[in-house]
């Protein structure tokens, strides 16, 4: 009789069904049963000592380090290069008890930290440091864990390459994810919860490319404990990192940003979800050259998305196809603009609704030059555009957009906070040859 493949797969499974219950595979099957080195999961003695050994022992060979389900007290563990340490997801857990860090890593090549809970209990930690703490790891690898009530950073990778991803990071006191230094690291698919400064920080020491990918993490309740003028209080904030993507993340509740690029080059921050904030959602300033801001939906901020900074160098950059919405002023004549921007920059096809102050704001005094305003909806705000018109601003295109139920004007122009004409789409319009207004449909 001939045994085709679906009749083979079928005899097989009712094969397996017959054999009775699997038996788990043991641990040594899969690496090294970090039982063999006297760890022992539940015991109330700290085991740093065993768990180093163990550590070393299966980091000569490359082998995983197995871990078992329990709970183990450990702290000050390092992993030397090729350490492994694999455990239960869910169900096992290093809780830290004494050192600089719960566990470090230093001039590595590769470093793997998979299905483990780190716990720090709150316990503080050394300034700058990391309840995980990587420095020069060429390959850091964390996924699968979860890495709870860190005493300062939940993770630290100084200058390193690698990936955090599907891991949770709750309680940091500090920031639940620093970078800084990094060579294309990816962080992807993480949830990252009450941080007190800041979820996810890639930084460089100076300008330079970086490369990150920070995509698809769910980030709420950063707050800014530390205080200070917009460091602090940001879901993912990038500074001096060049080349990196911020993409299809989700951030809810952050003291100041949700995402924050500051002079940070080539920037693209794309599909983004995000709300409640409190201060500007998204930012990309200072002397940055270049930046992709598109599909975006900001819903509740002080200031959607702001392109700033040009008397600093920050210019360059598409805003287009975000949805901005529901806009407060905290601060009078400081917040409640939907897009603002500054300097060399097109902004198509977006859609602003409910901003108090007004819709798009173009230029700031006279730094203003060379901006697209085209093909926008703005609804029910203040001004619908405002352009500035002080002494040196620069050359502004403004057409082809829907502007309905702007109470303060559809096209005003400003010189910084004041308004200094009537309504330009309506008339007067030709006072400013730098201007160029055409083709707006005001309702």
């Amino acid at each position: 009789m001939s045994l085709d493949r679906r009749t083979f797969l079928f005899a097989s499974l009712a094969g397996a069904a017959f054999a009775g219950p699997v038996k788990a595979a043991p641990l040594s099957a899969v690496g090294l049963d970090a039982a063999h080195f006297g760890v022992r999961a539940g015991a109330e003695a700290d085991q740093s000592g065993a768990m180093q050994r163990a550590i070393a022992e299966a980091a000569k060979t490359r082998a995983p380090l197995m871990l078992a389900p329990g709970v183990y007290r450990a702290g000050g563990l390092t992993l030397p290069a090729g350490a492994q340490l694999i455990g239960v997801r869910g169900a096992t857990r290093l809780v830290f008890t004494s050192g600089p860090s719960l566990i470090s890593a230093e001039h590595a090549d590769t470093v793997t930290l998979d299905g483990l809970i780190f716990d720090g209990g709150g316990r503080a930690l050394p300034a700058g440091r990391a309840l995980a703490h990587f420095d020069d790891v060429k390959g850091a690898r964390i996924t699968n864990c979860t890495i709870a009530n860190a005493g300062g950073n939940g993770v630290t990778l100084e200058s390193c390459a690698g990936e955090v991803a599907h891991s949770a990071i709750t309680g940091a006191a500090d920031n639940a994810l620093f970078c800084n230094n990094s060579r294309g690291l990816t962080i992807a698919g993480n949830a990252i919860a009450n941080s007190g400064n800041g979820g996810i920080r890639v930084w460089q020491s100076e300008p330079r490319s970086d490369g990150s990918l920070i995509a698809d993490n769910r980030i709420e309740d950063t707050a800014a404990r530390g205080g200070g003028t917009g460091e602090n209080g940001n879901a993912i904030n990038v500074f001096r990192a060049g080349d990196v993507i911020v993409r299809g993340n989700h951030i809810r509740n952050a003291a100041f940003s949700a995402i924050r690029g500051n002079s940070s080059s080539n920037i693209q921050i794309l599909g983004n979800n995000s709300a409640g904030l409190d201060e500007v959602a998204i930012y990309s300033e200072f002397g940055f050259q270049g930046a992709v801001i598109a599909d975006n939906v900001v819903d509740g901020a002080e200031t959607g998305i702001s392109v700033t900074n040009f008397n600093d160098g920050g210019r360059l950059a598409t805003v287009r196809g975000n949805i901005v919405r529901n806009l407060r002023t905290q601060r009078p004549g400081e917040a409640g603009v939907g897009i603002g921007v500054e300097a060399d920059t097109v902004v198509t096809g977006n859609v602003i609704e409910g901003a108090p102050l007004a819709g798009i704001s173009a230029g700031w005094g006279q730094y203003m030059r060379d901006l697209v305003i085209a093909s926008n909806v703005v609804r029910d705000s203040g001004i619908g555009v405002a352009v500035s018109v002080a002494a040196g601003a620069g050359v502004a295109v403004i057409s082809g957009n829907l502007l309905s139920g702007t109470r303060g004007g559809a096209i005003v122009g400003m010189v910084y906070h004041t308004a200094m004409t009537g309504d330009l789409a309506l008339a007067g319009a030709e006072r400013y040859p730098r201007l160029r207004i055409s083709g707006n449909q005001v309702n």
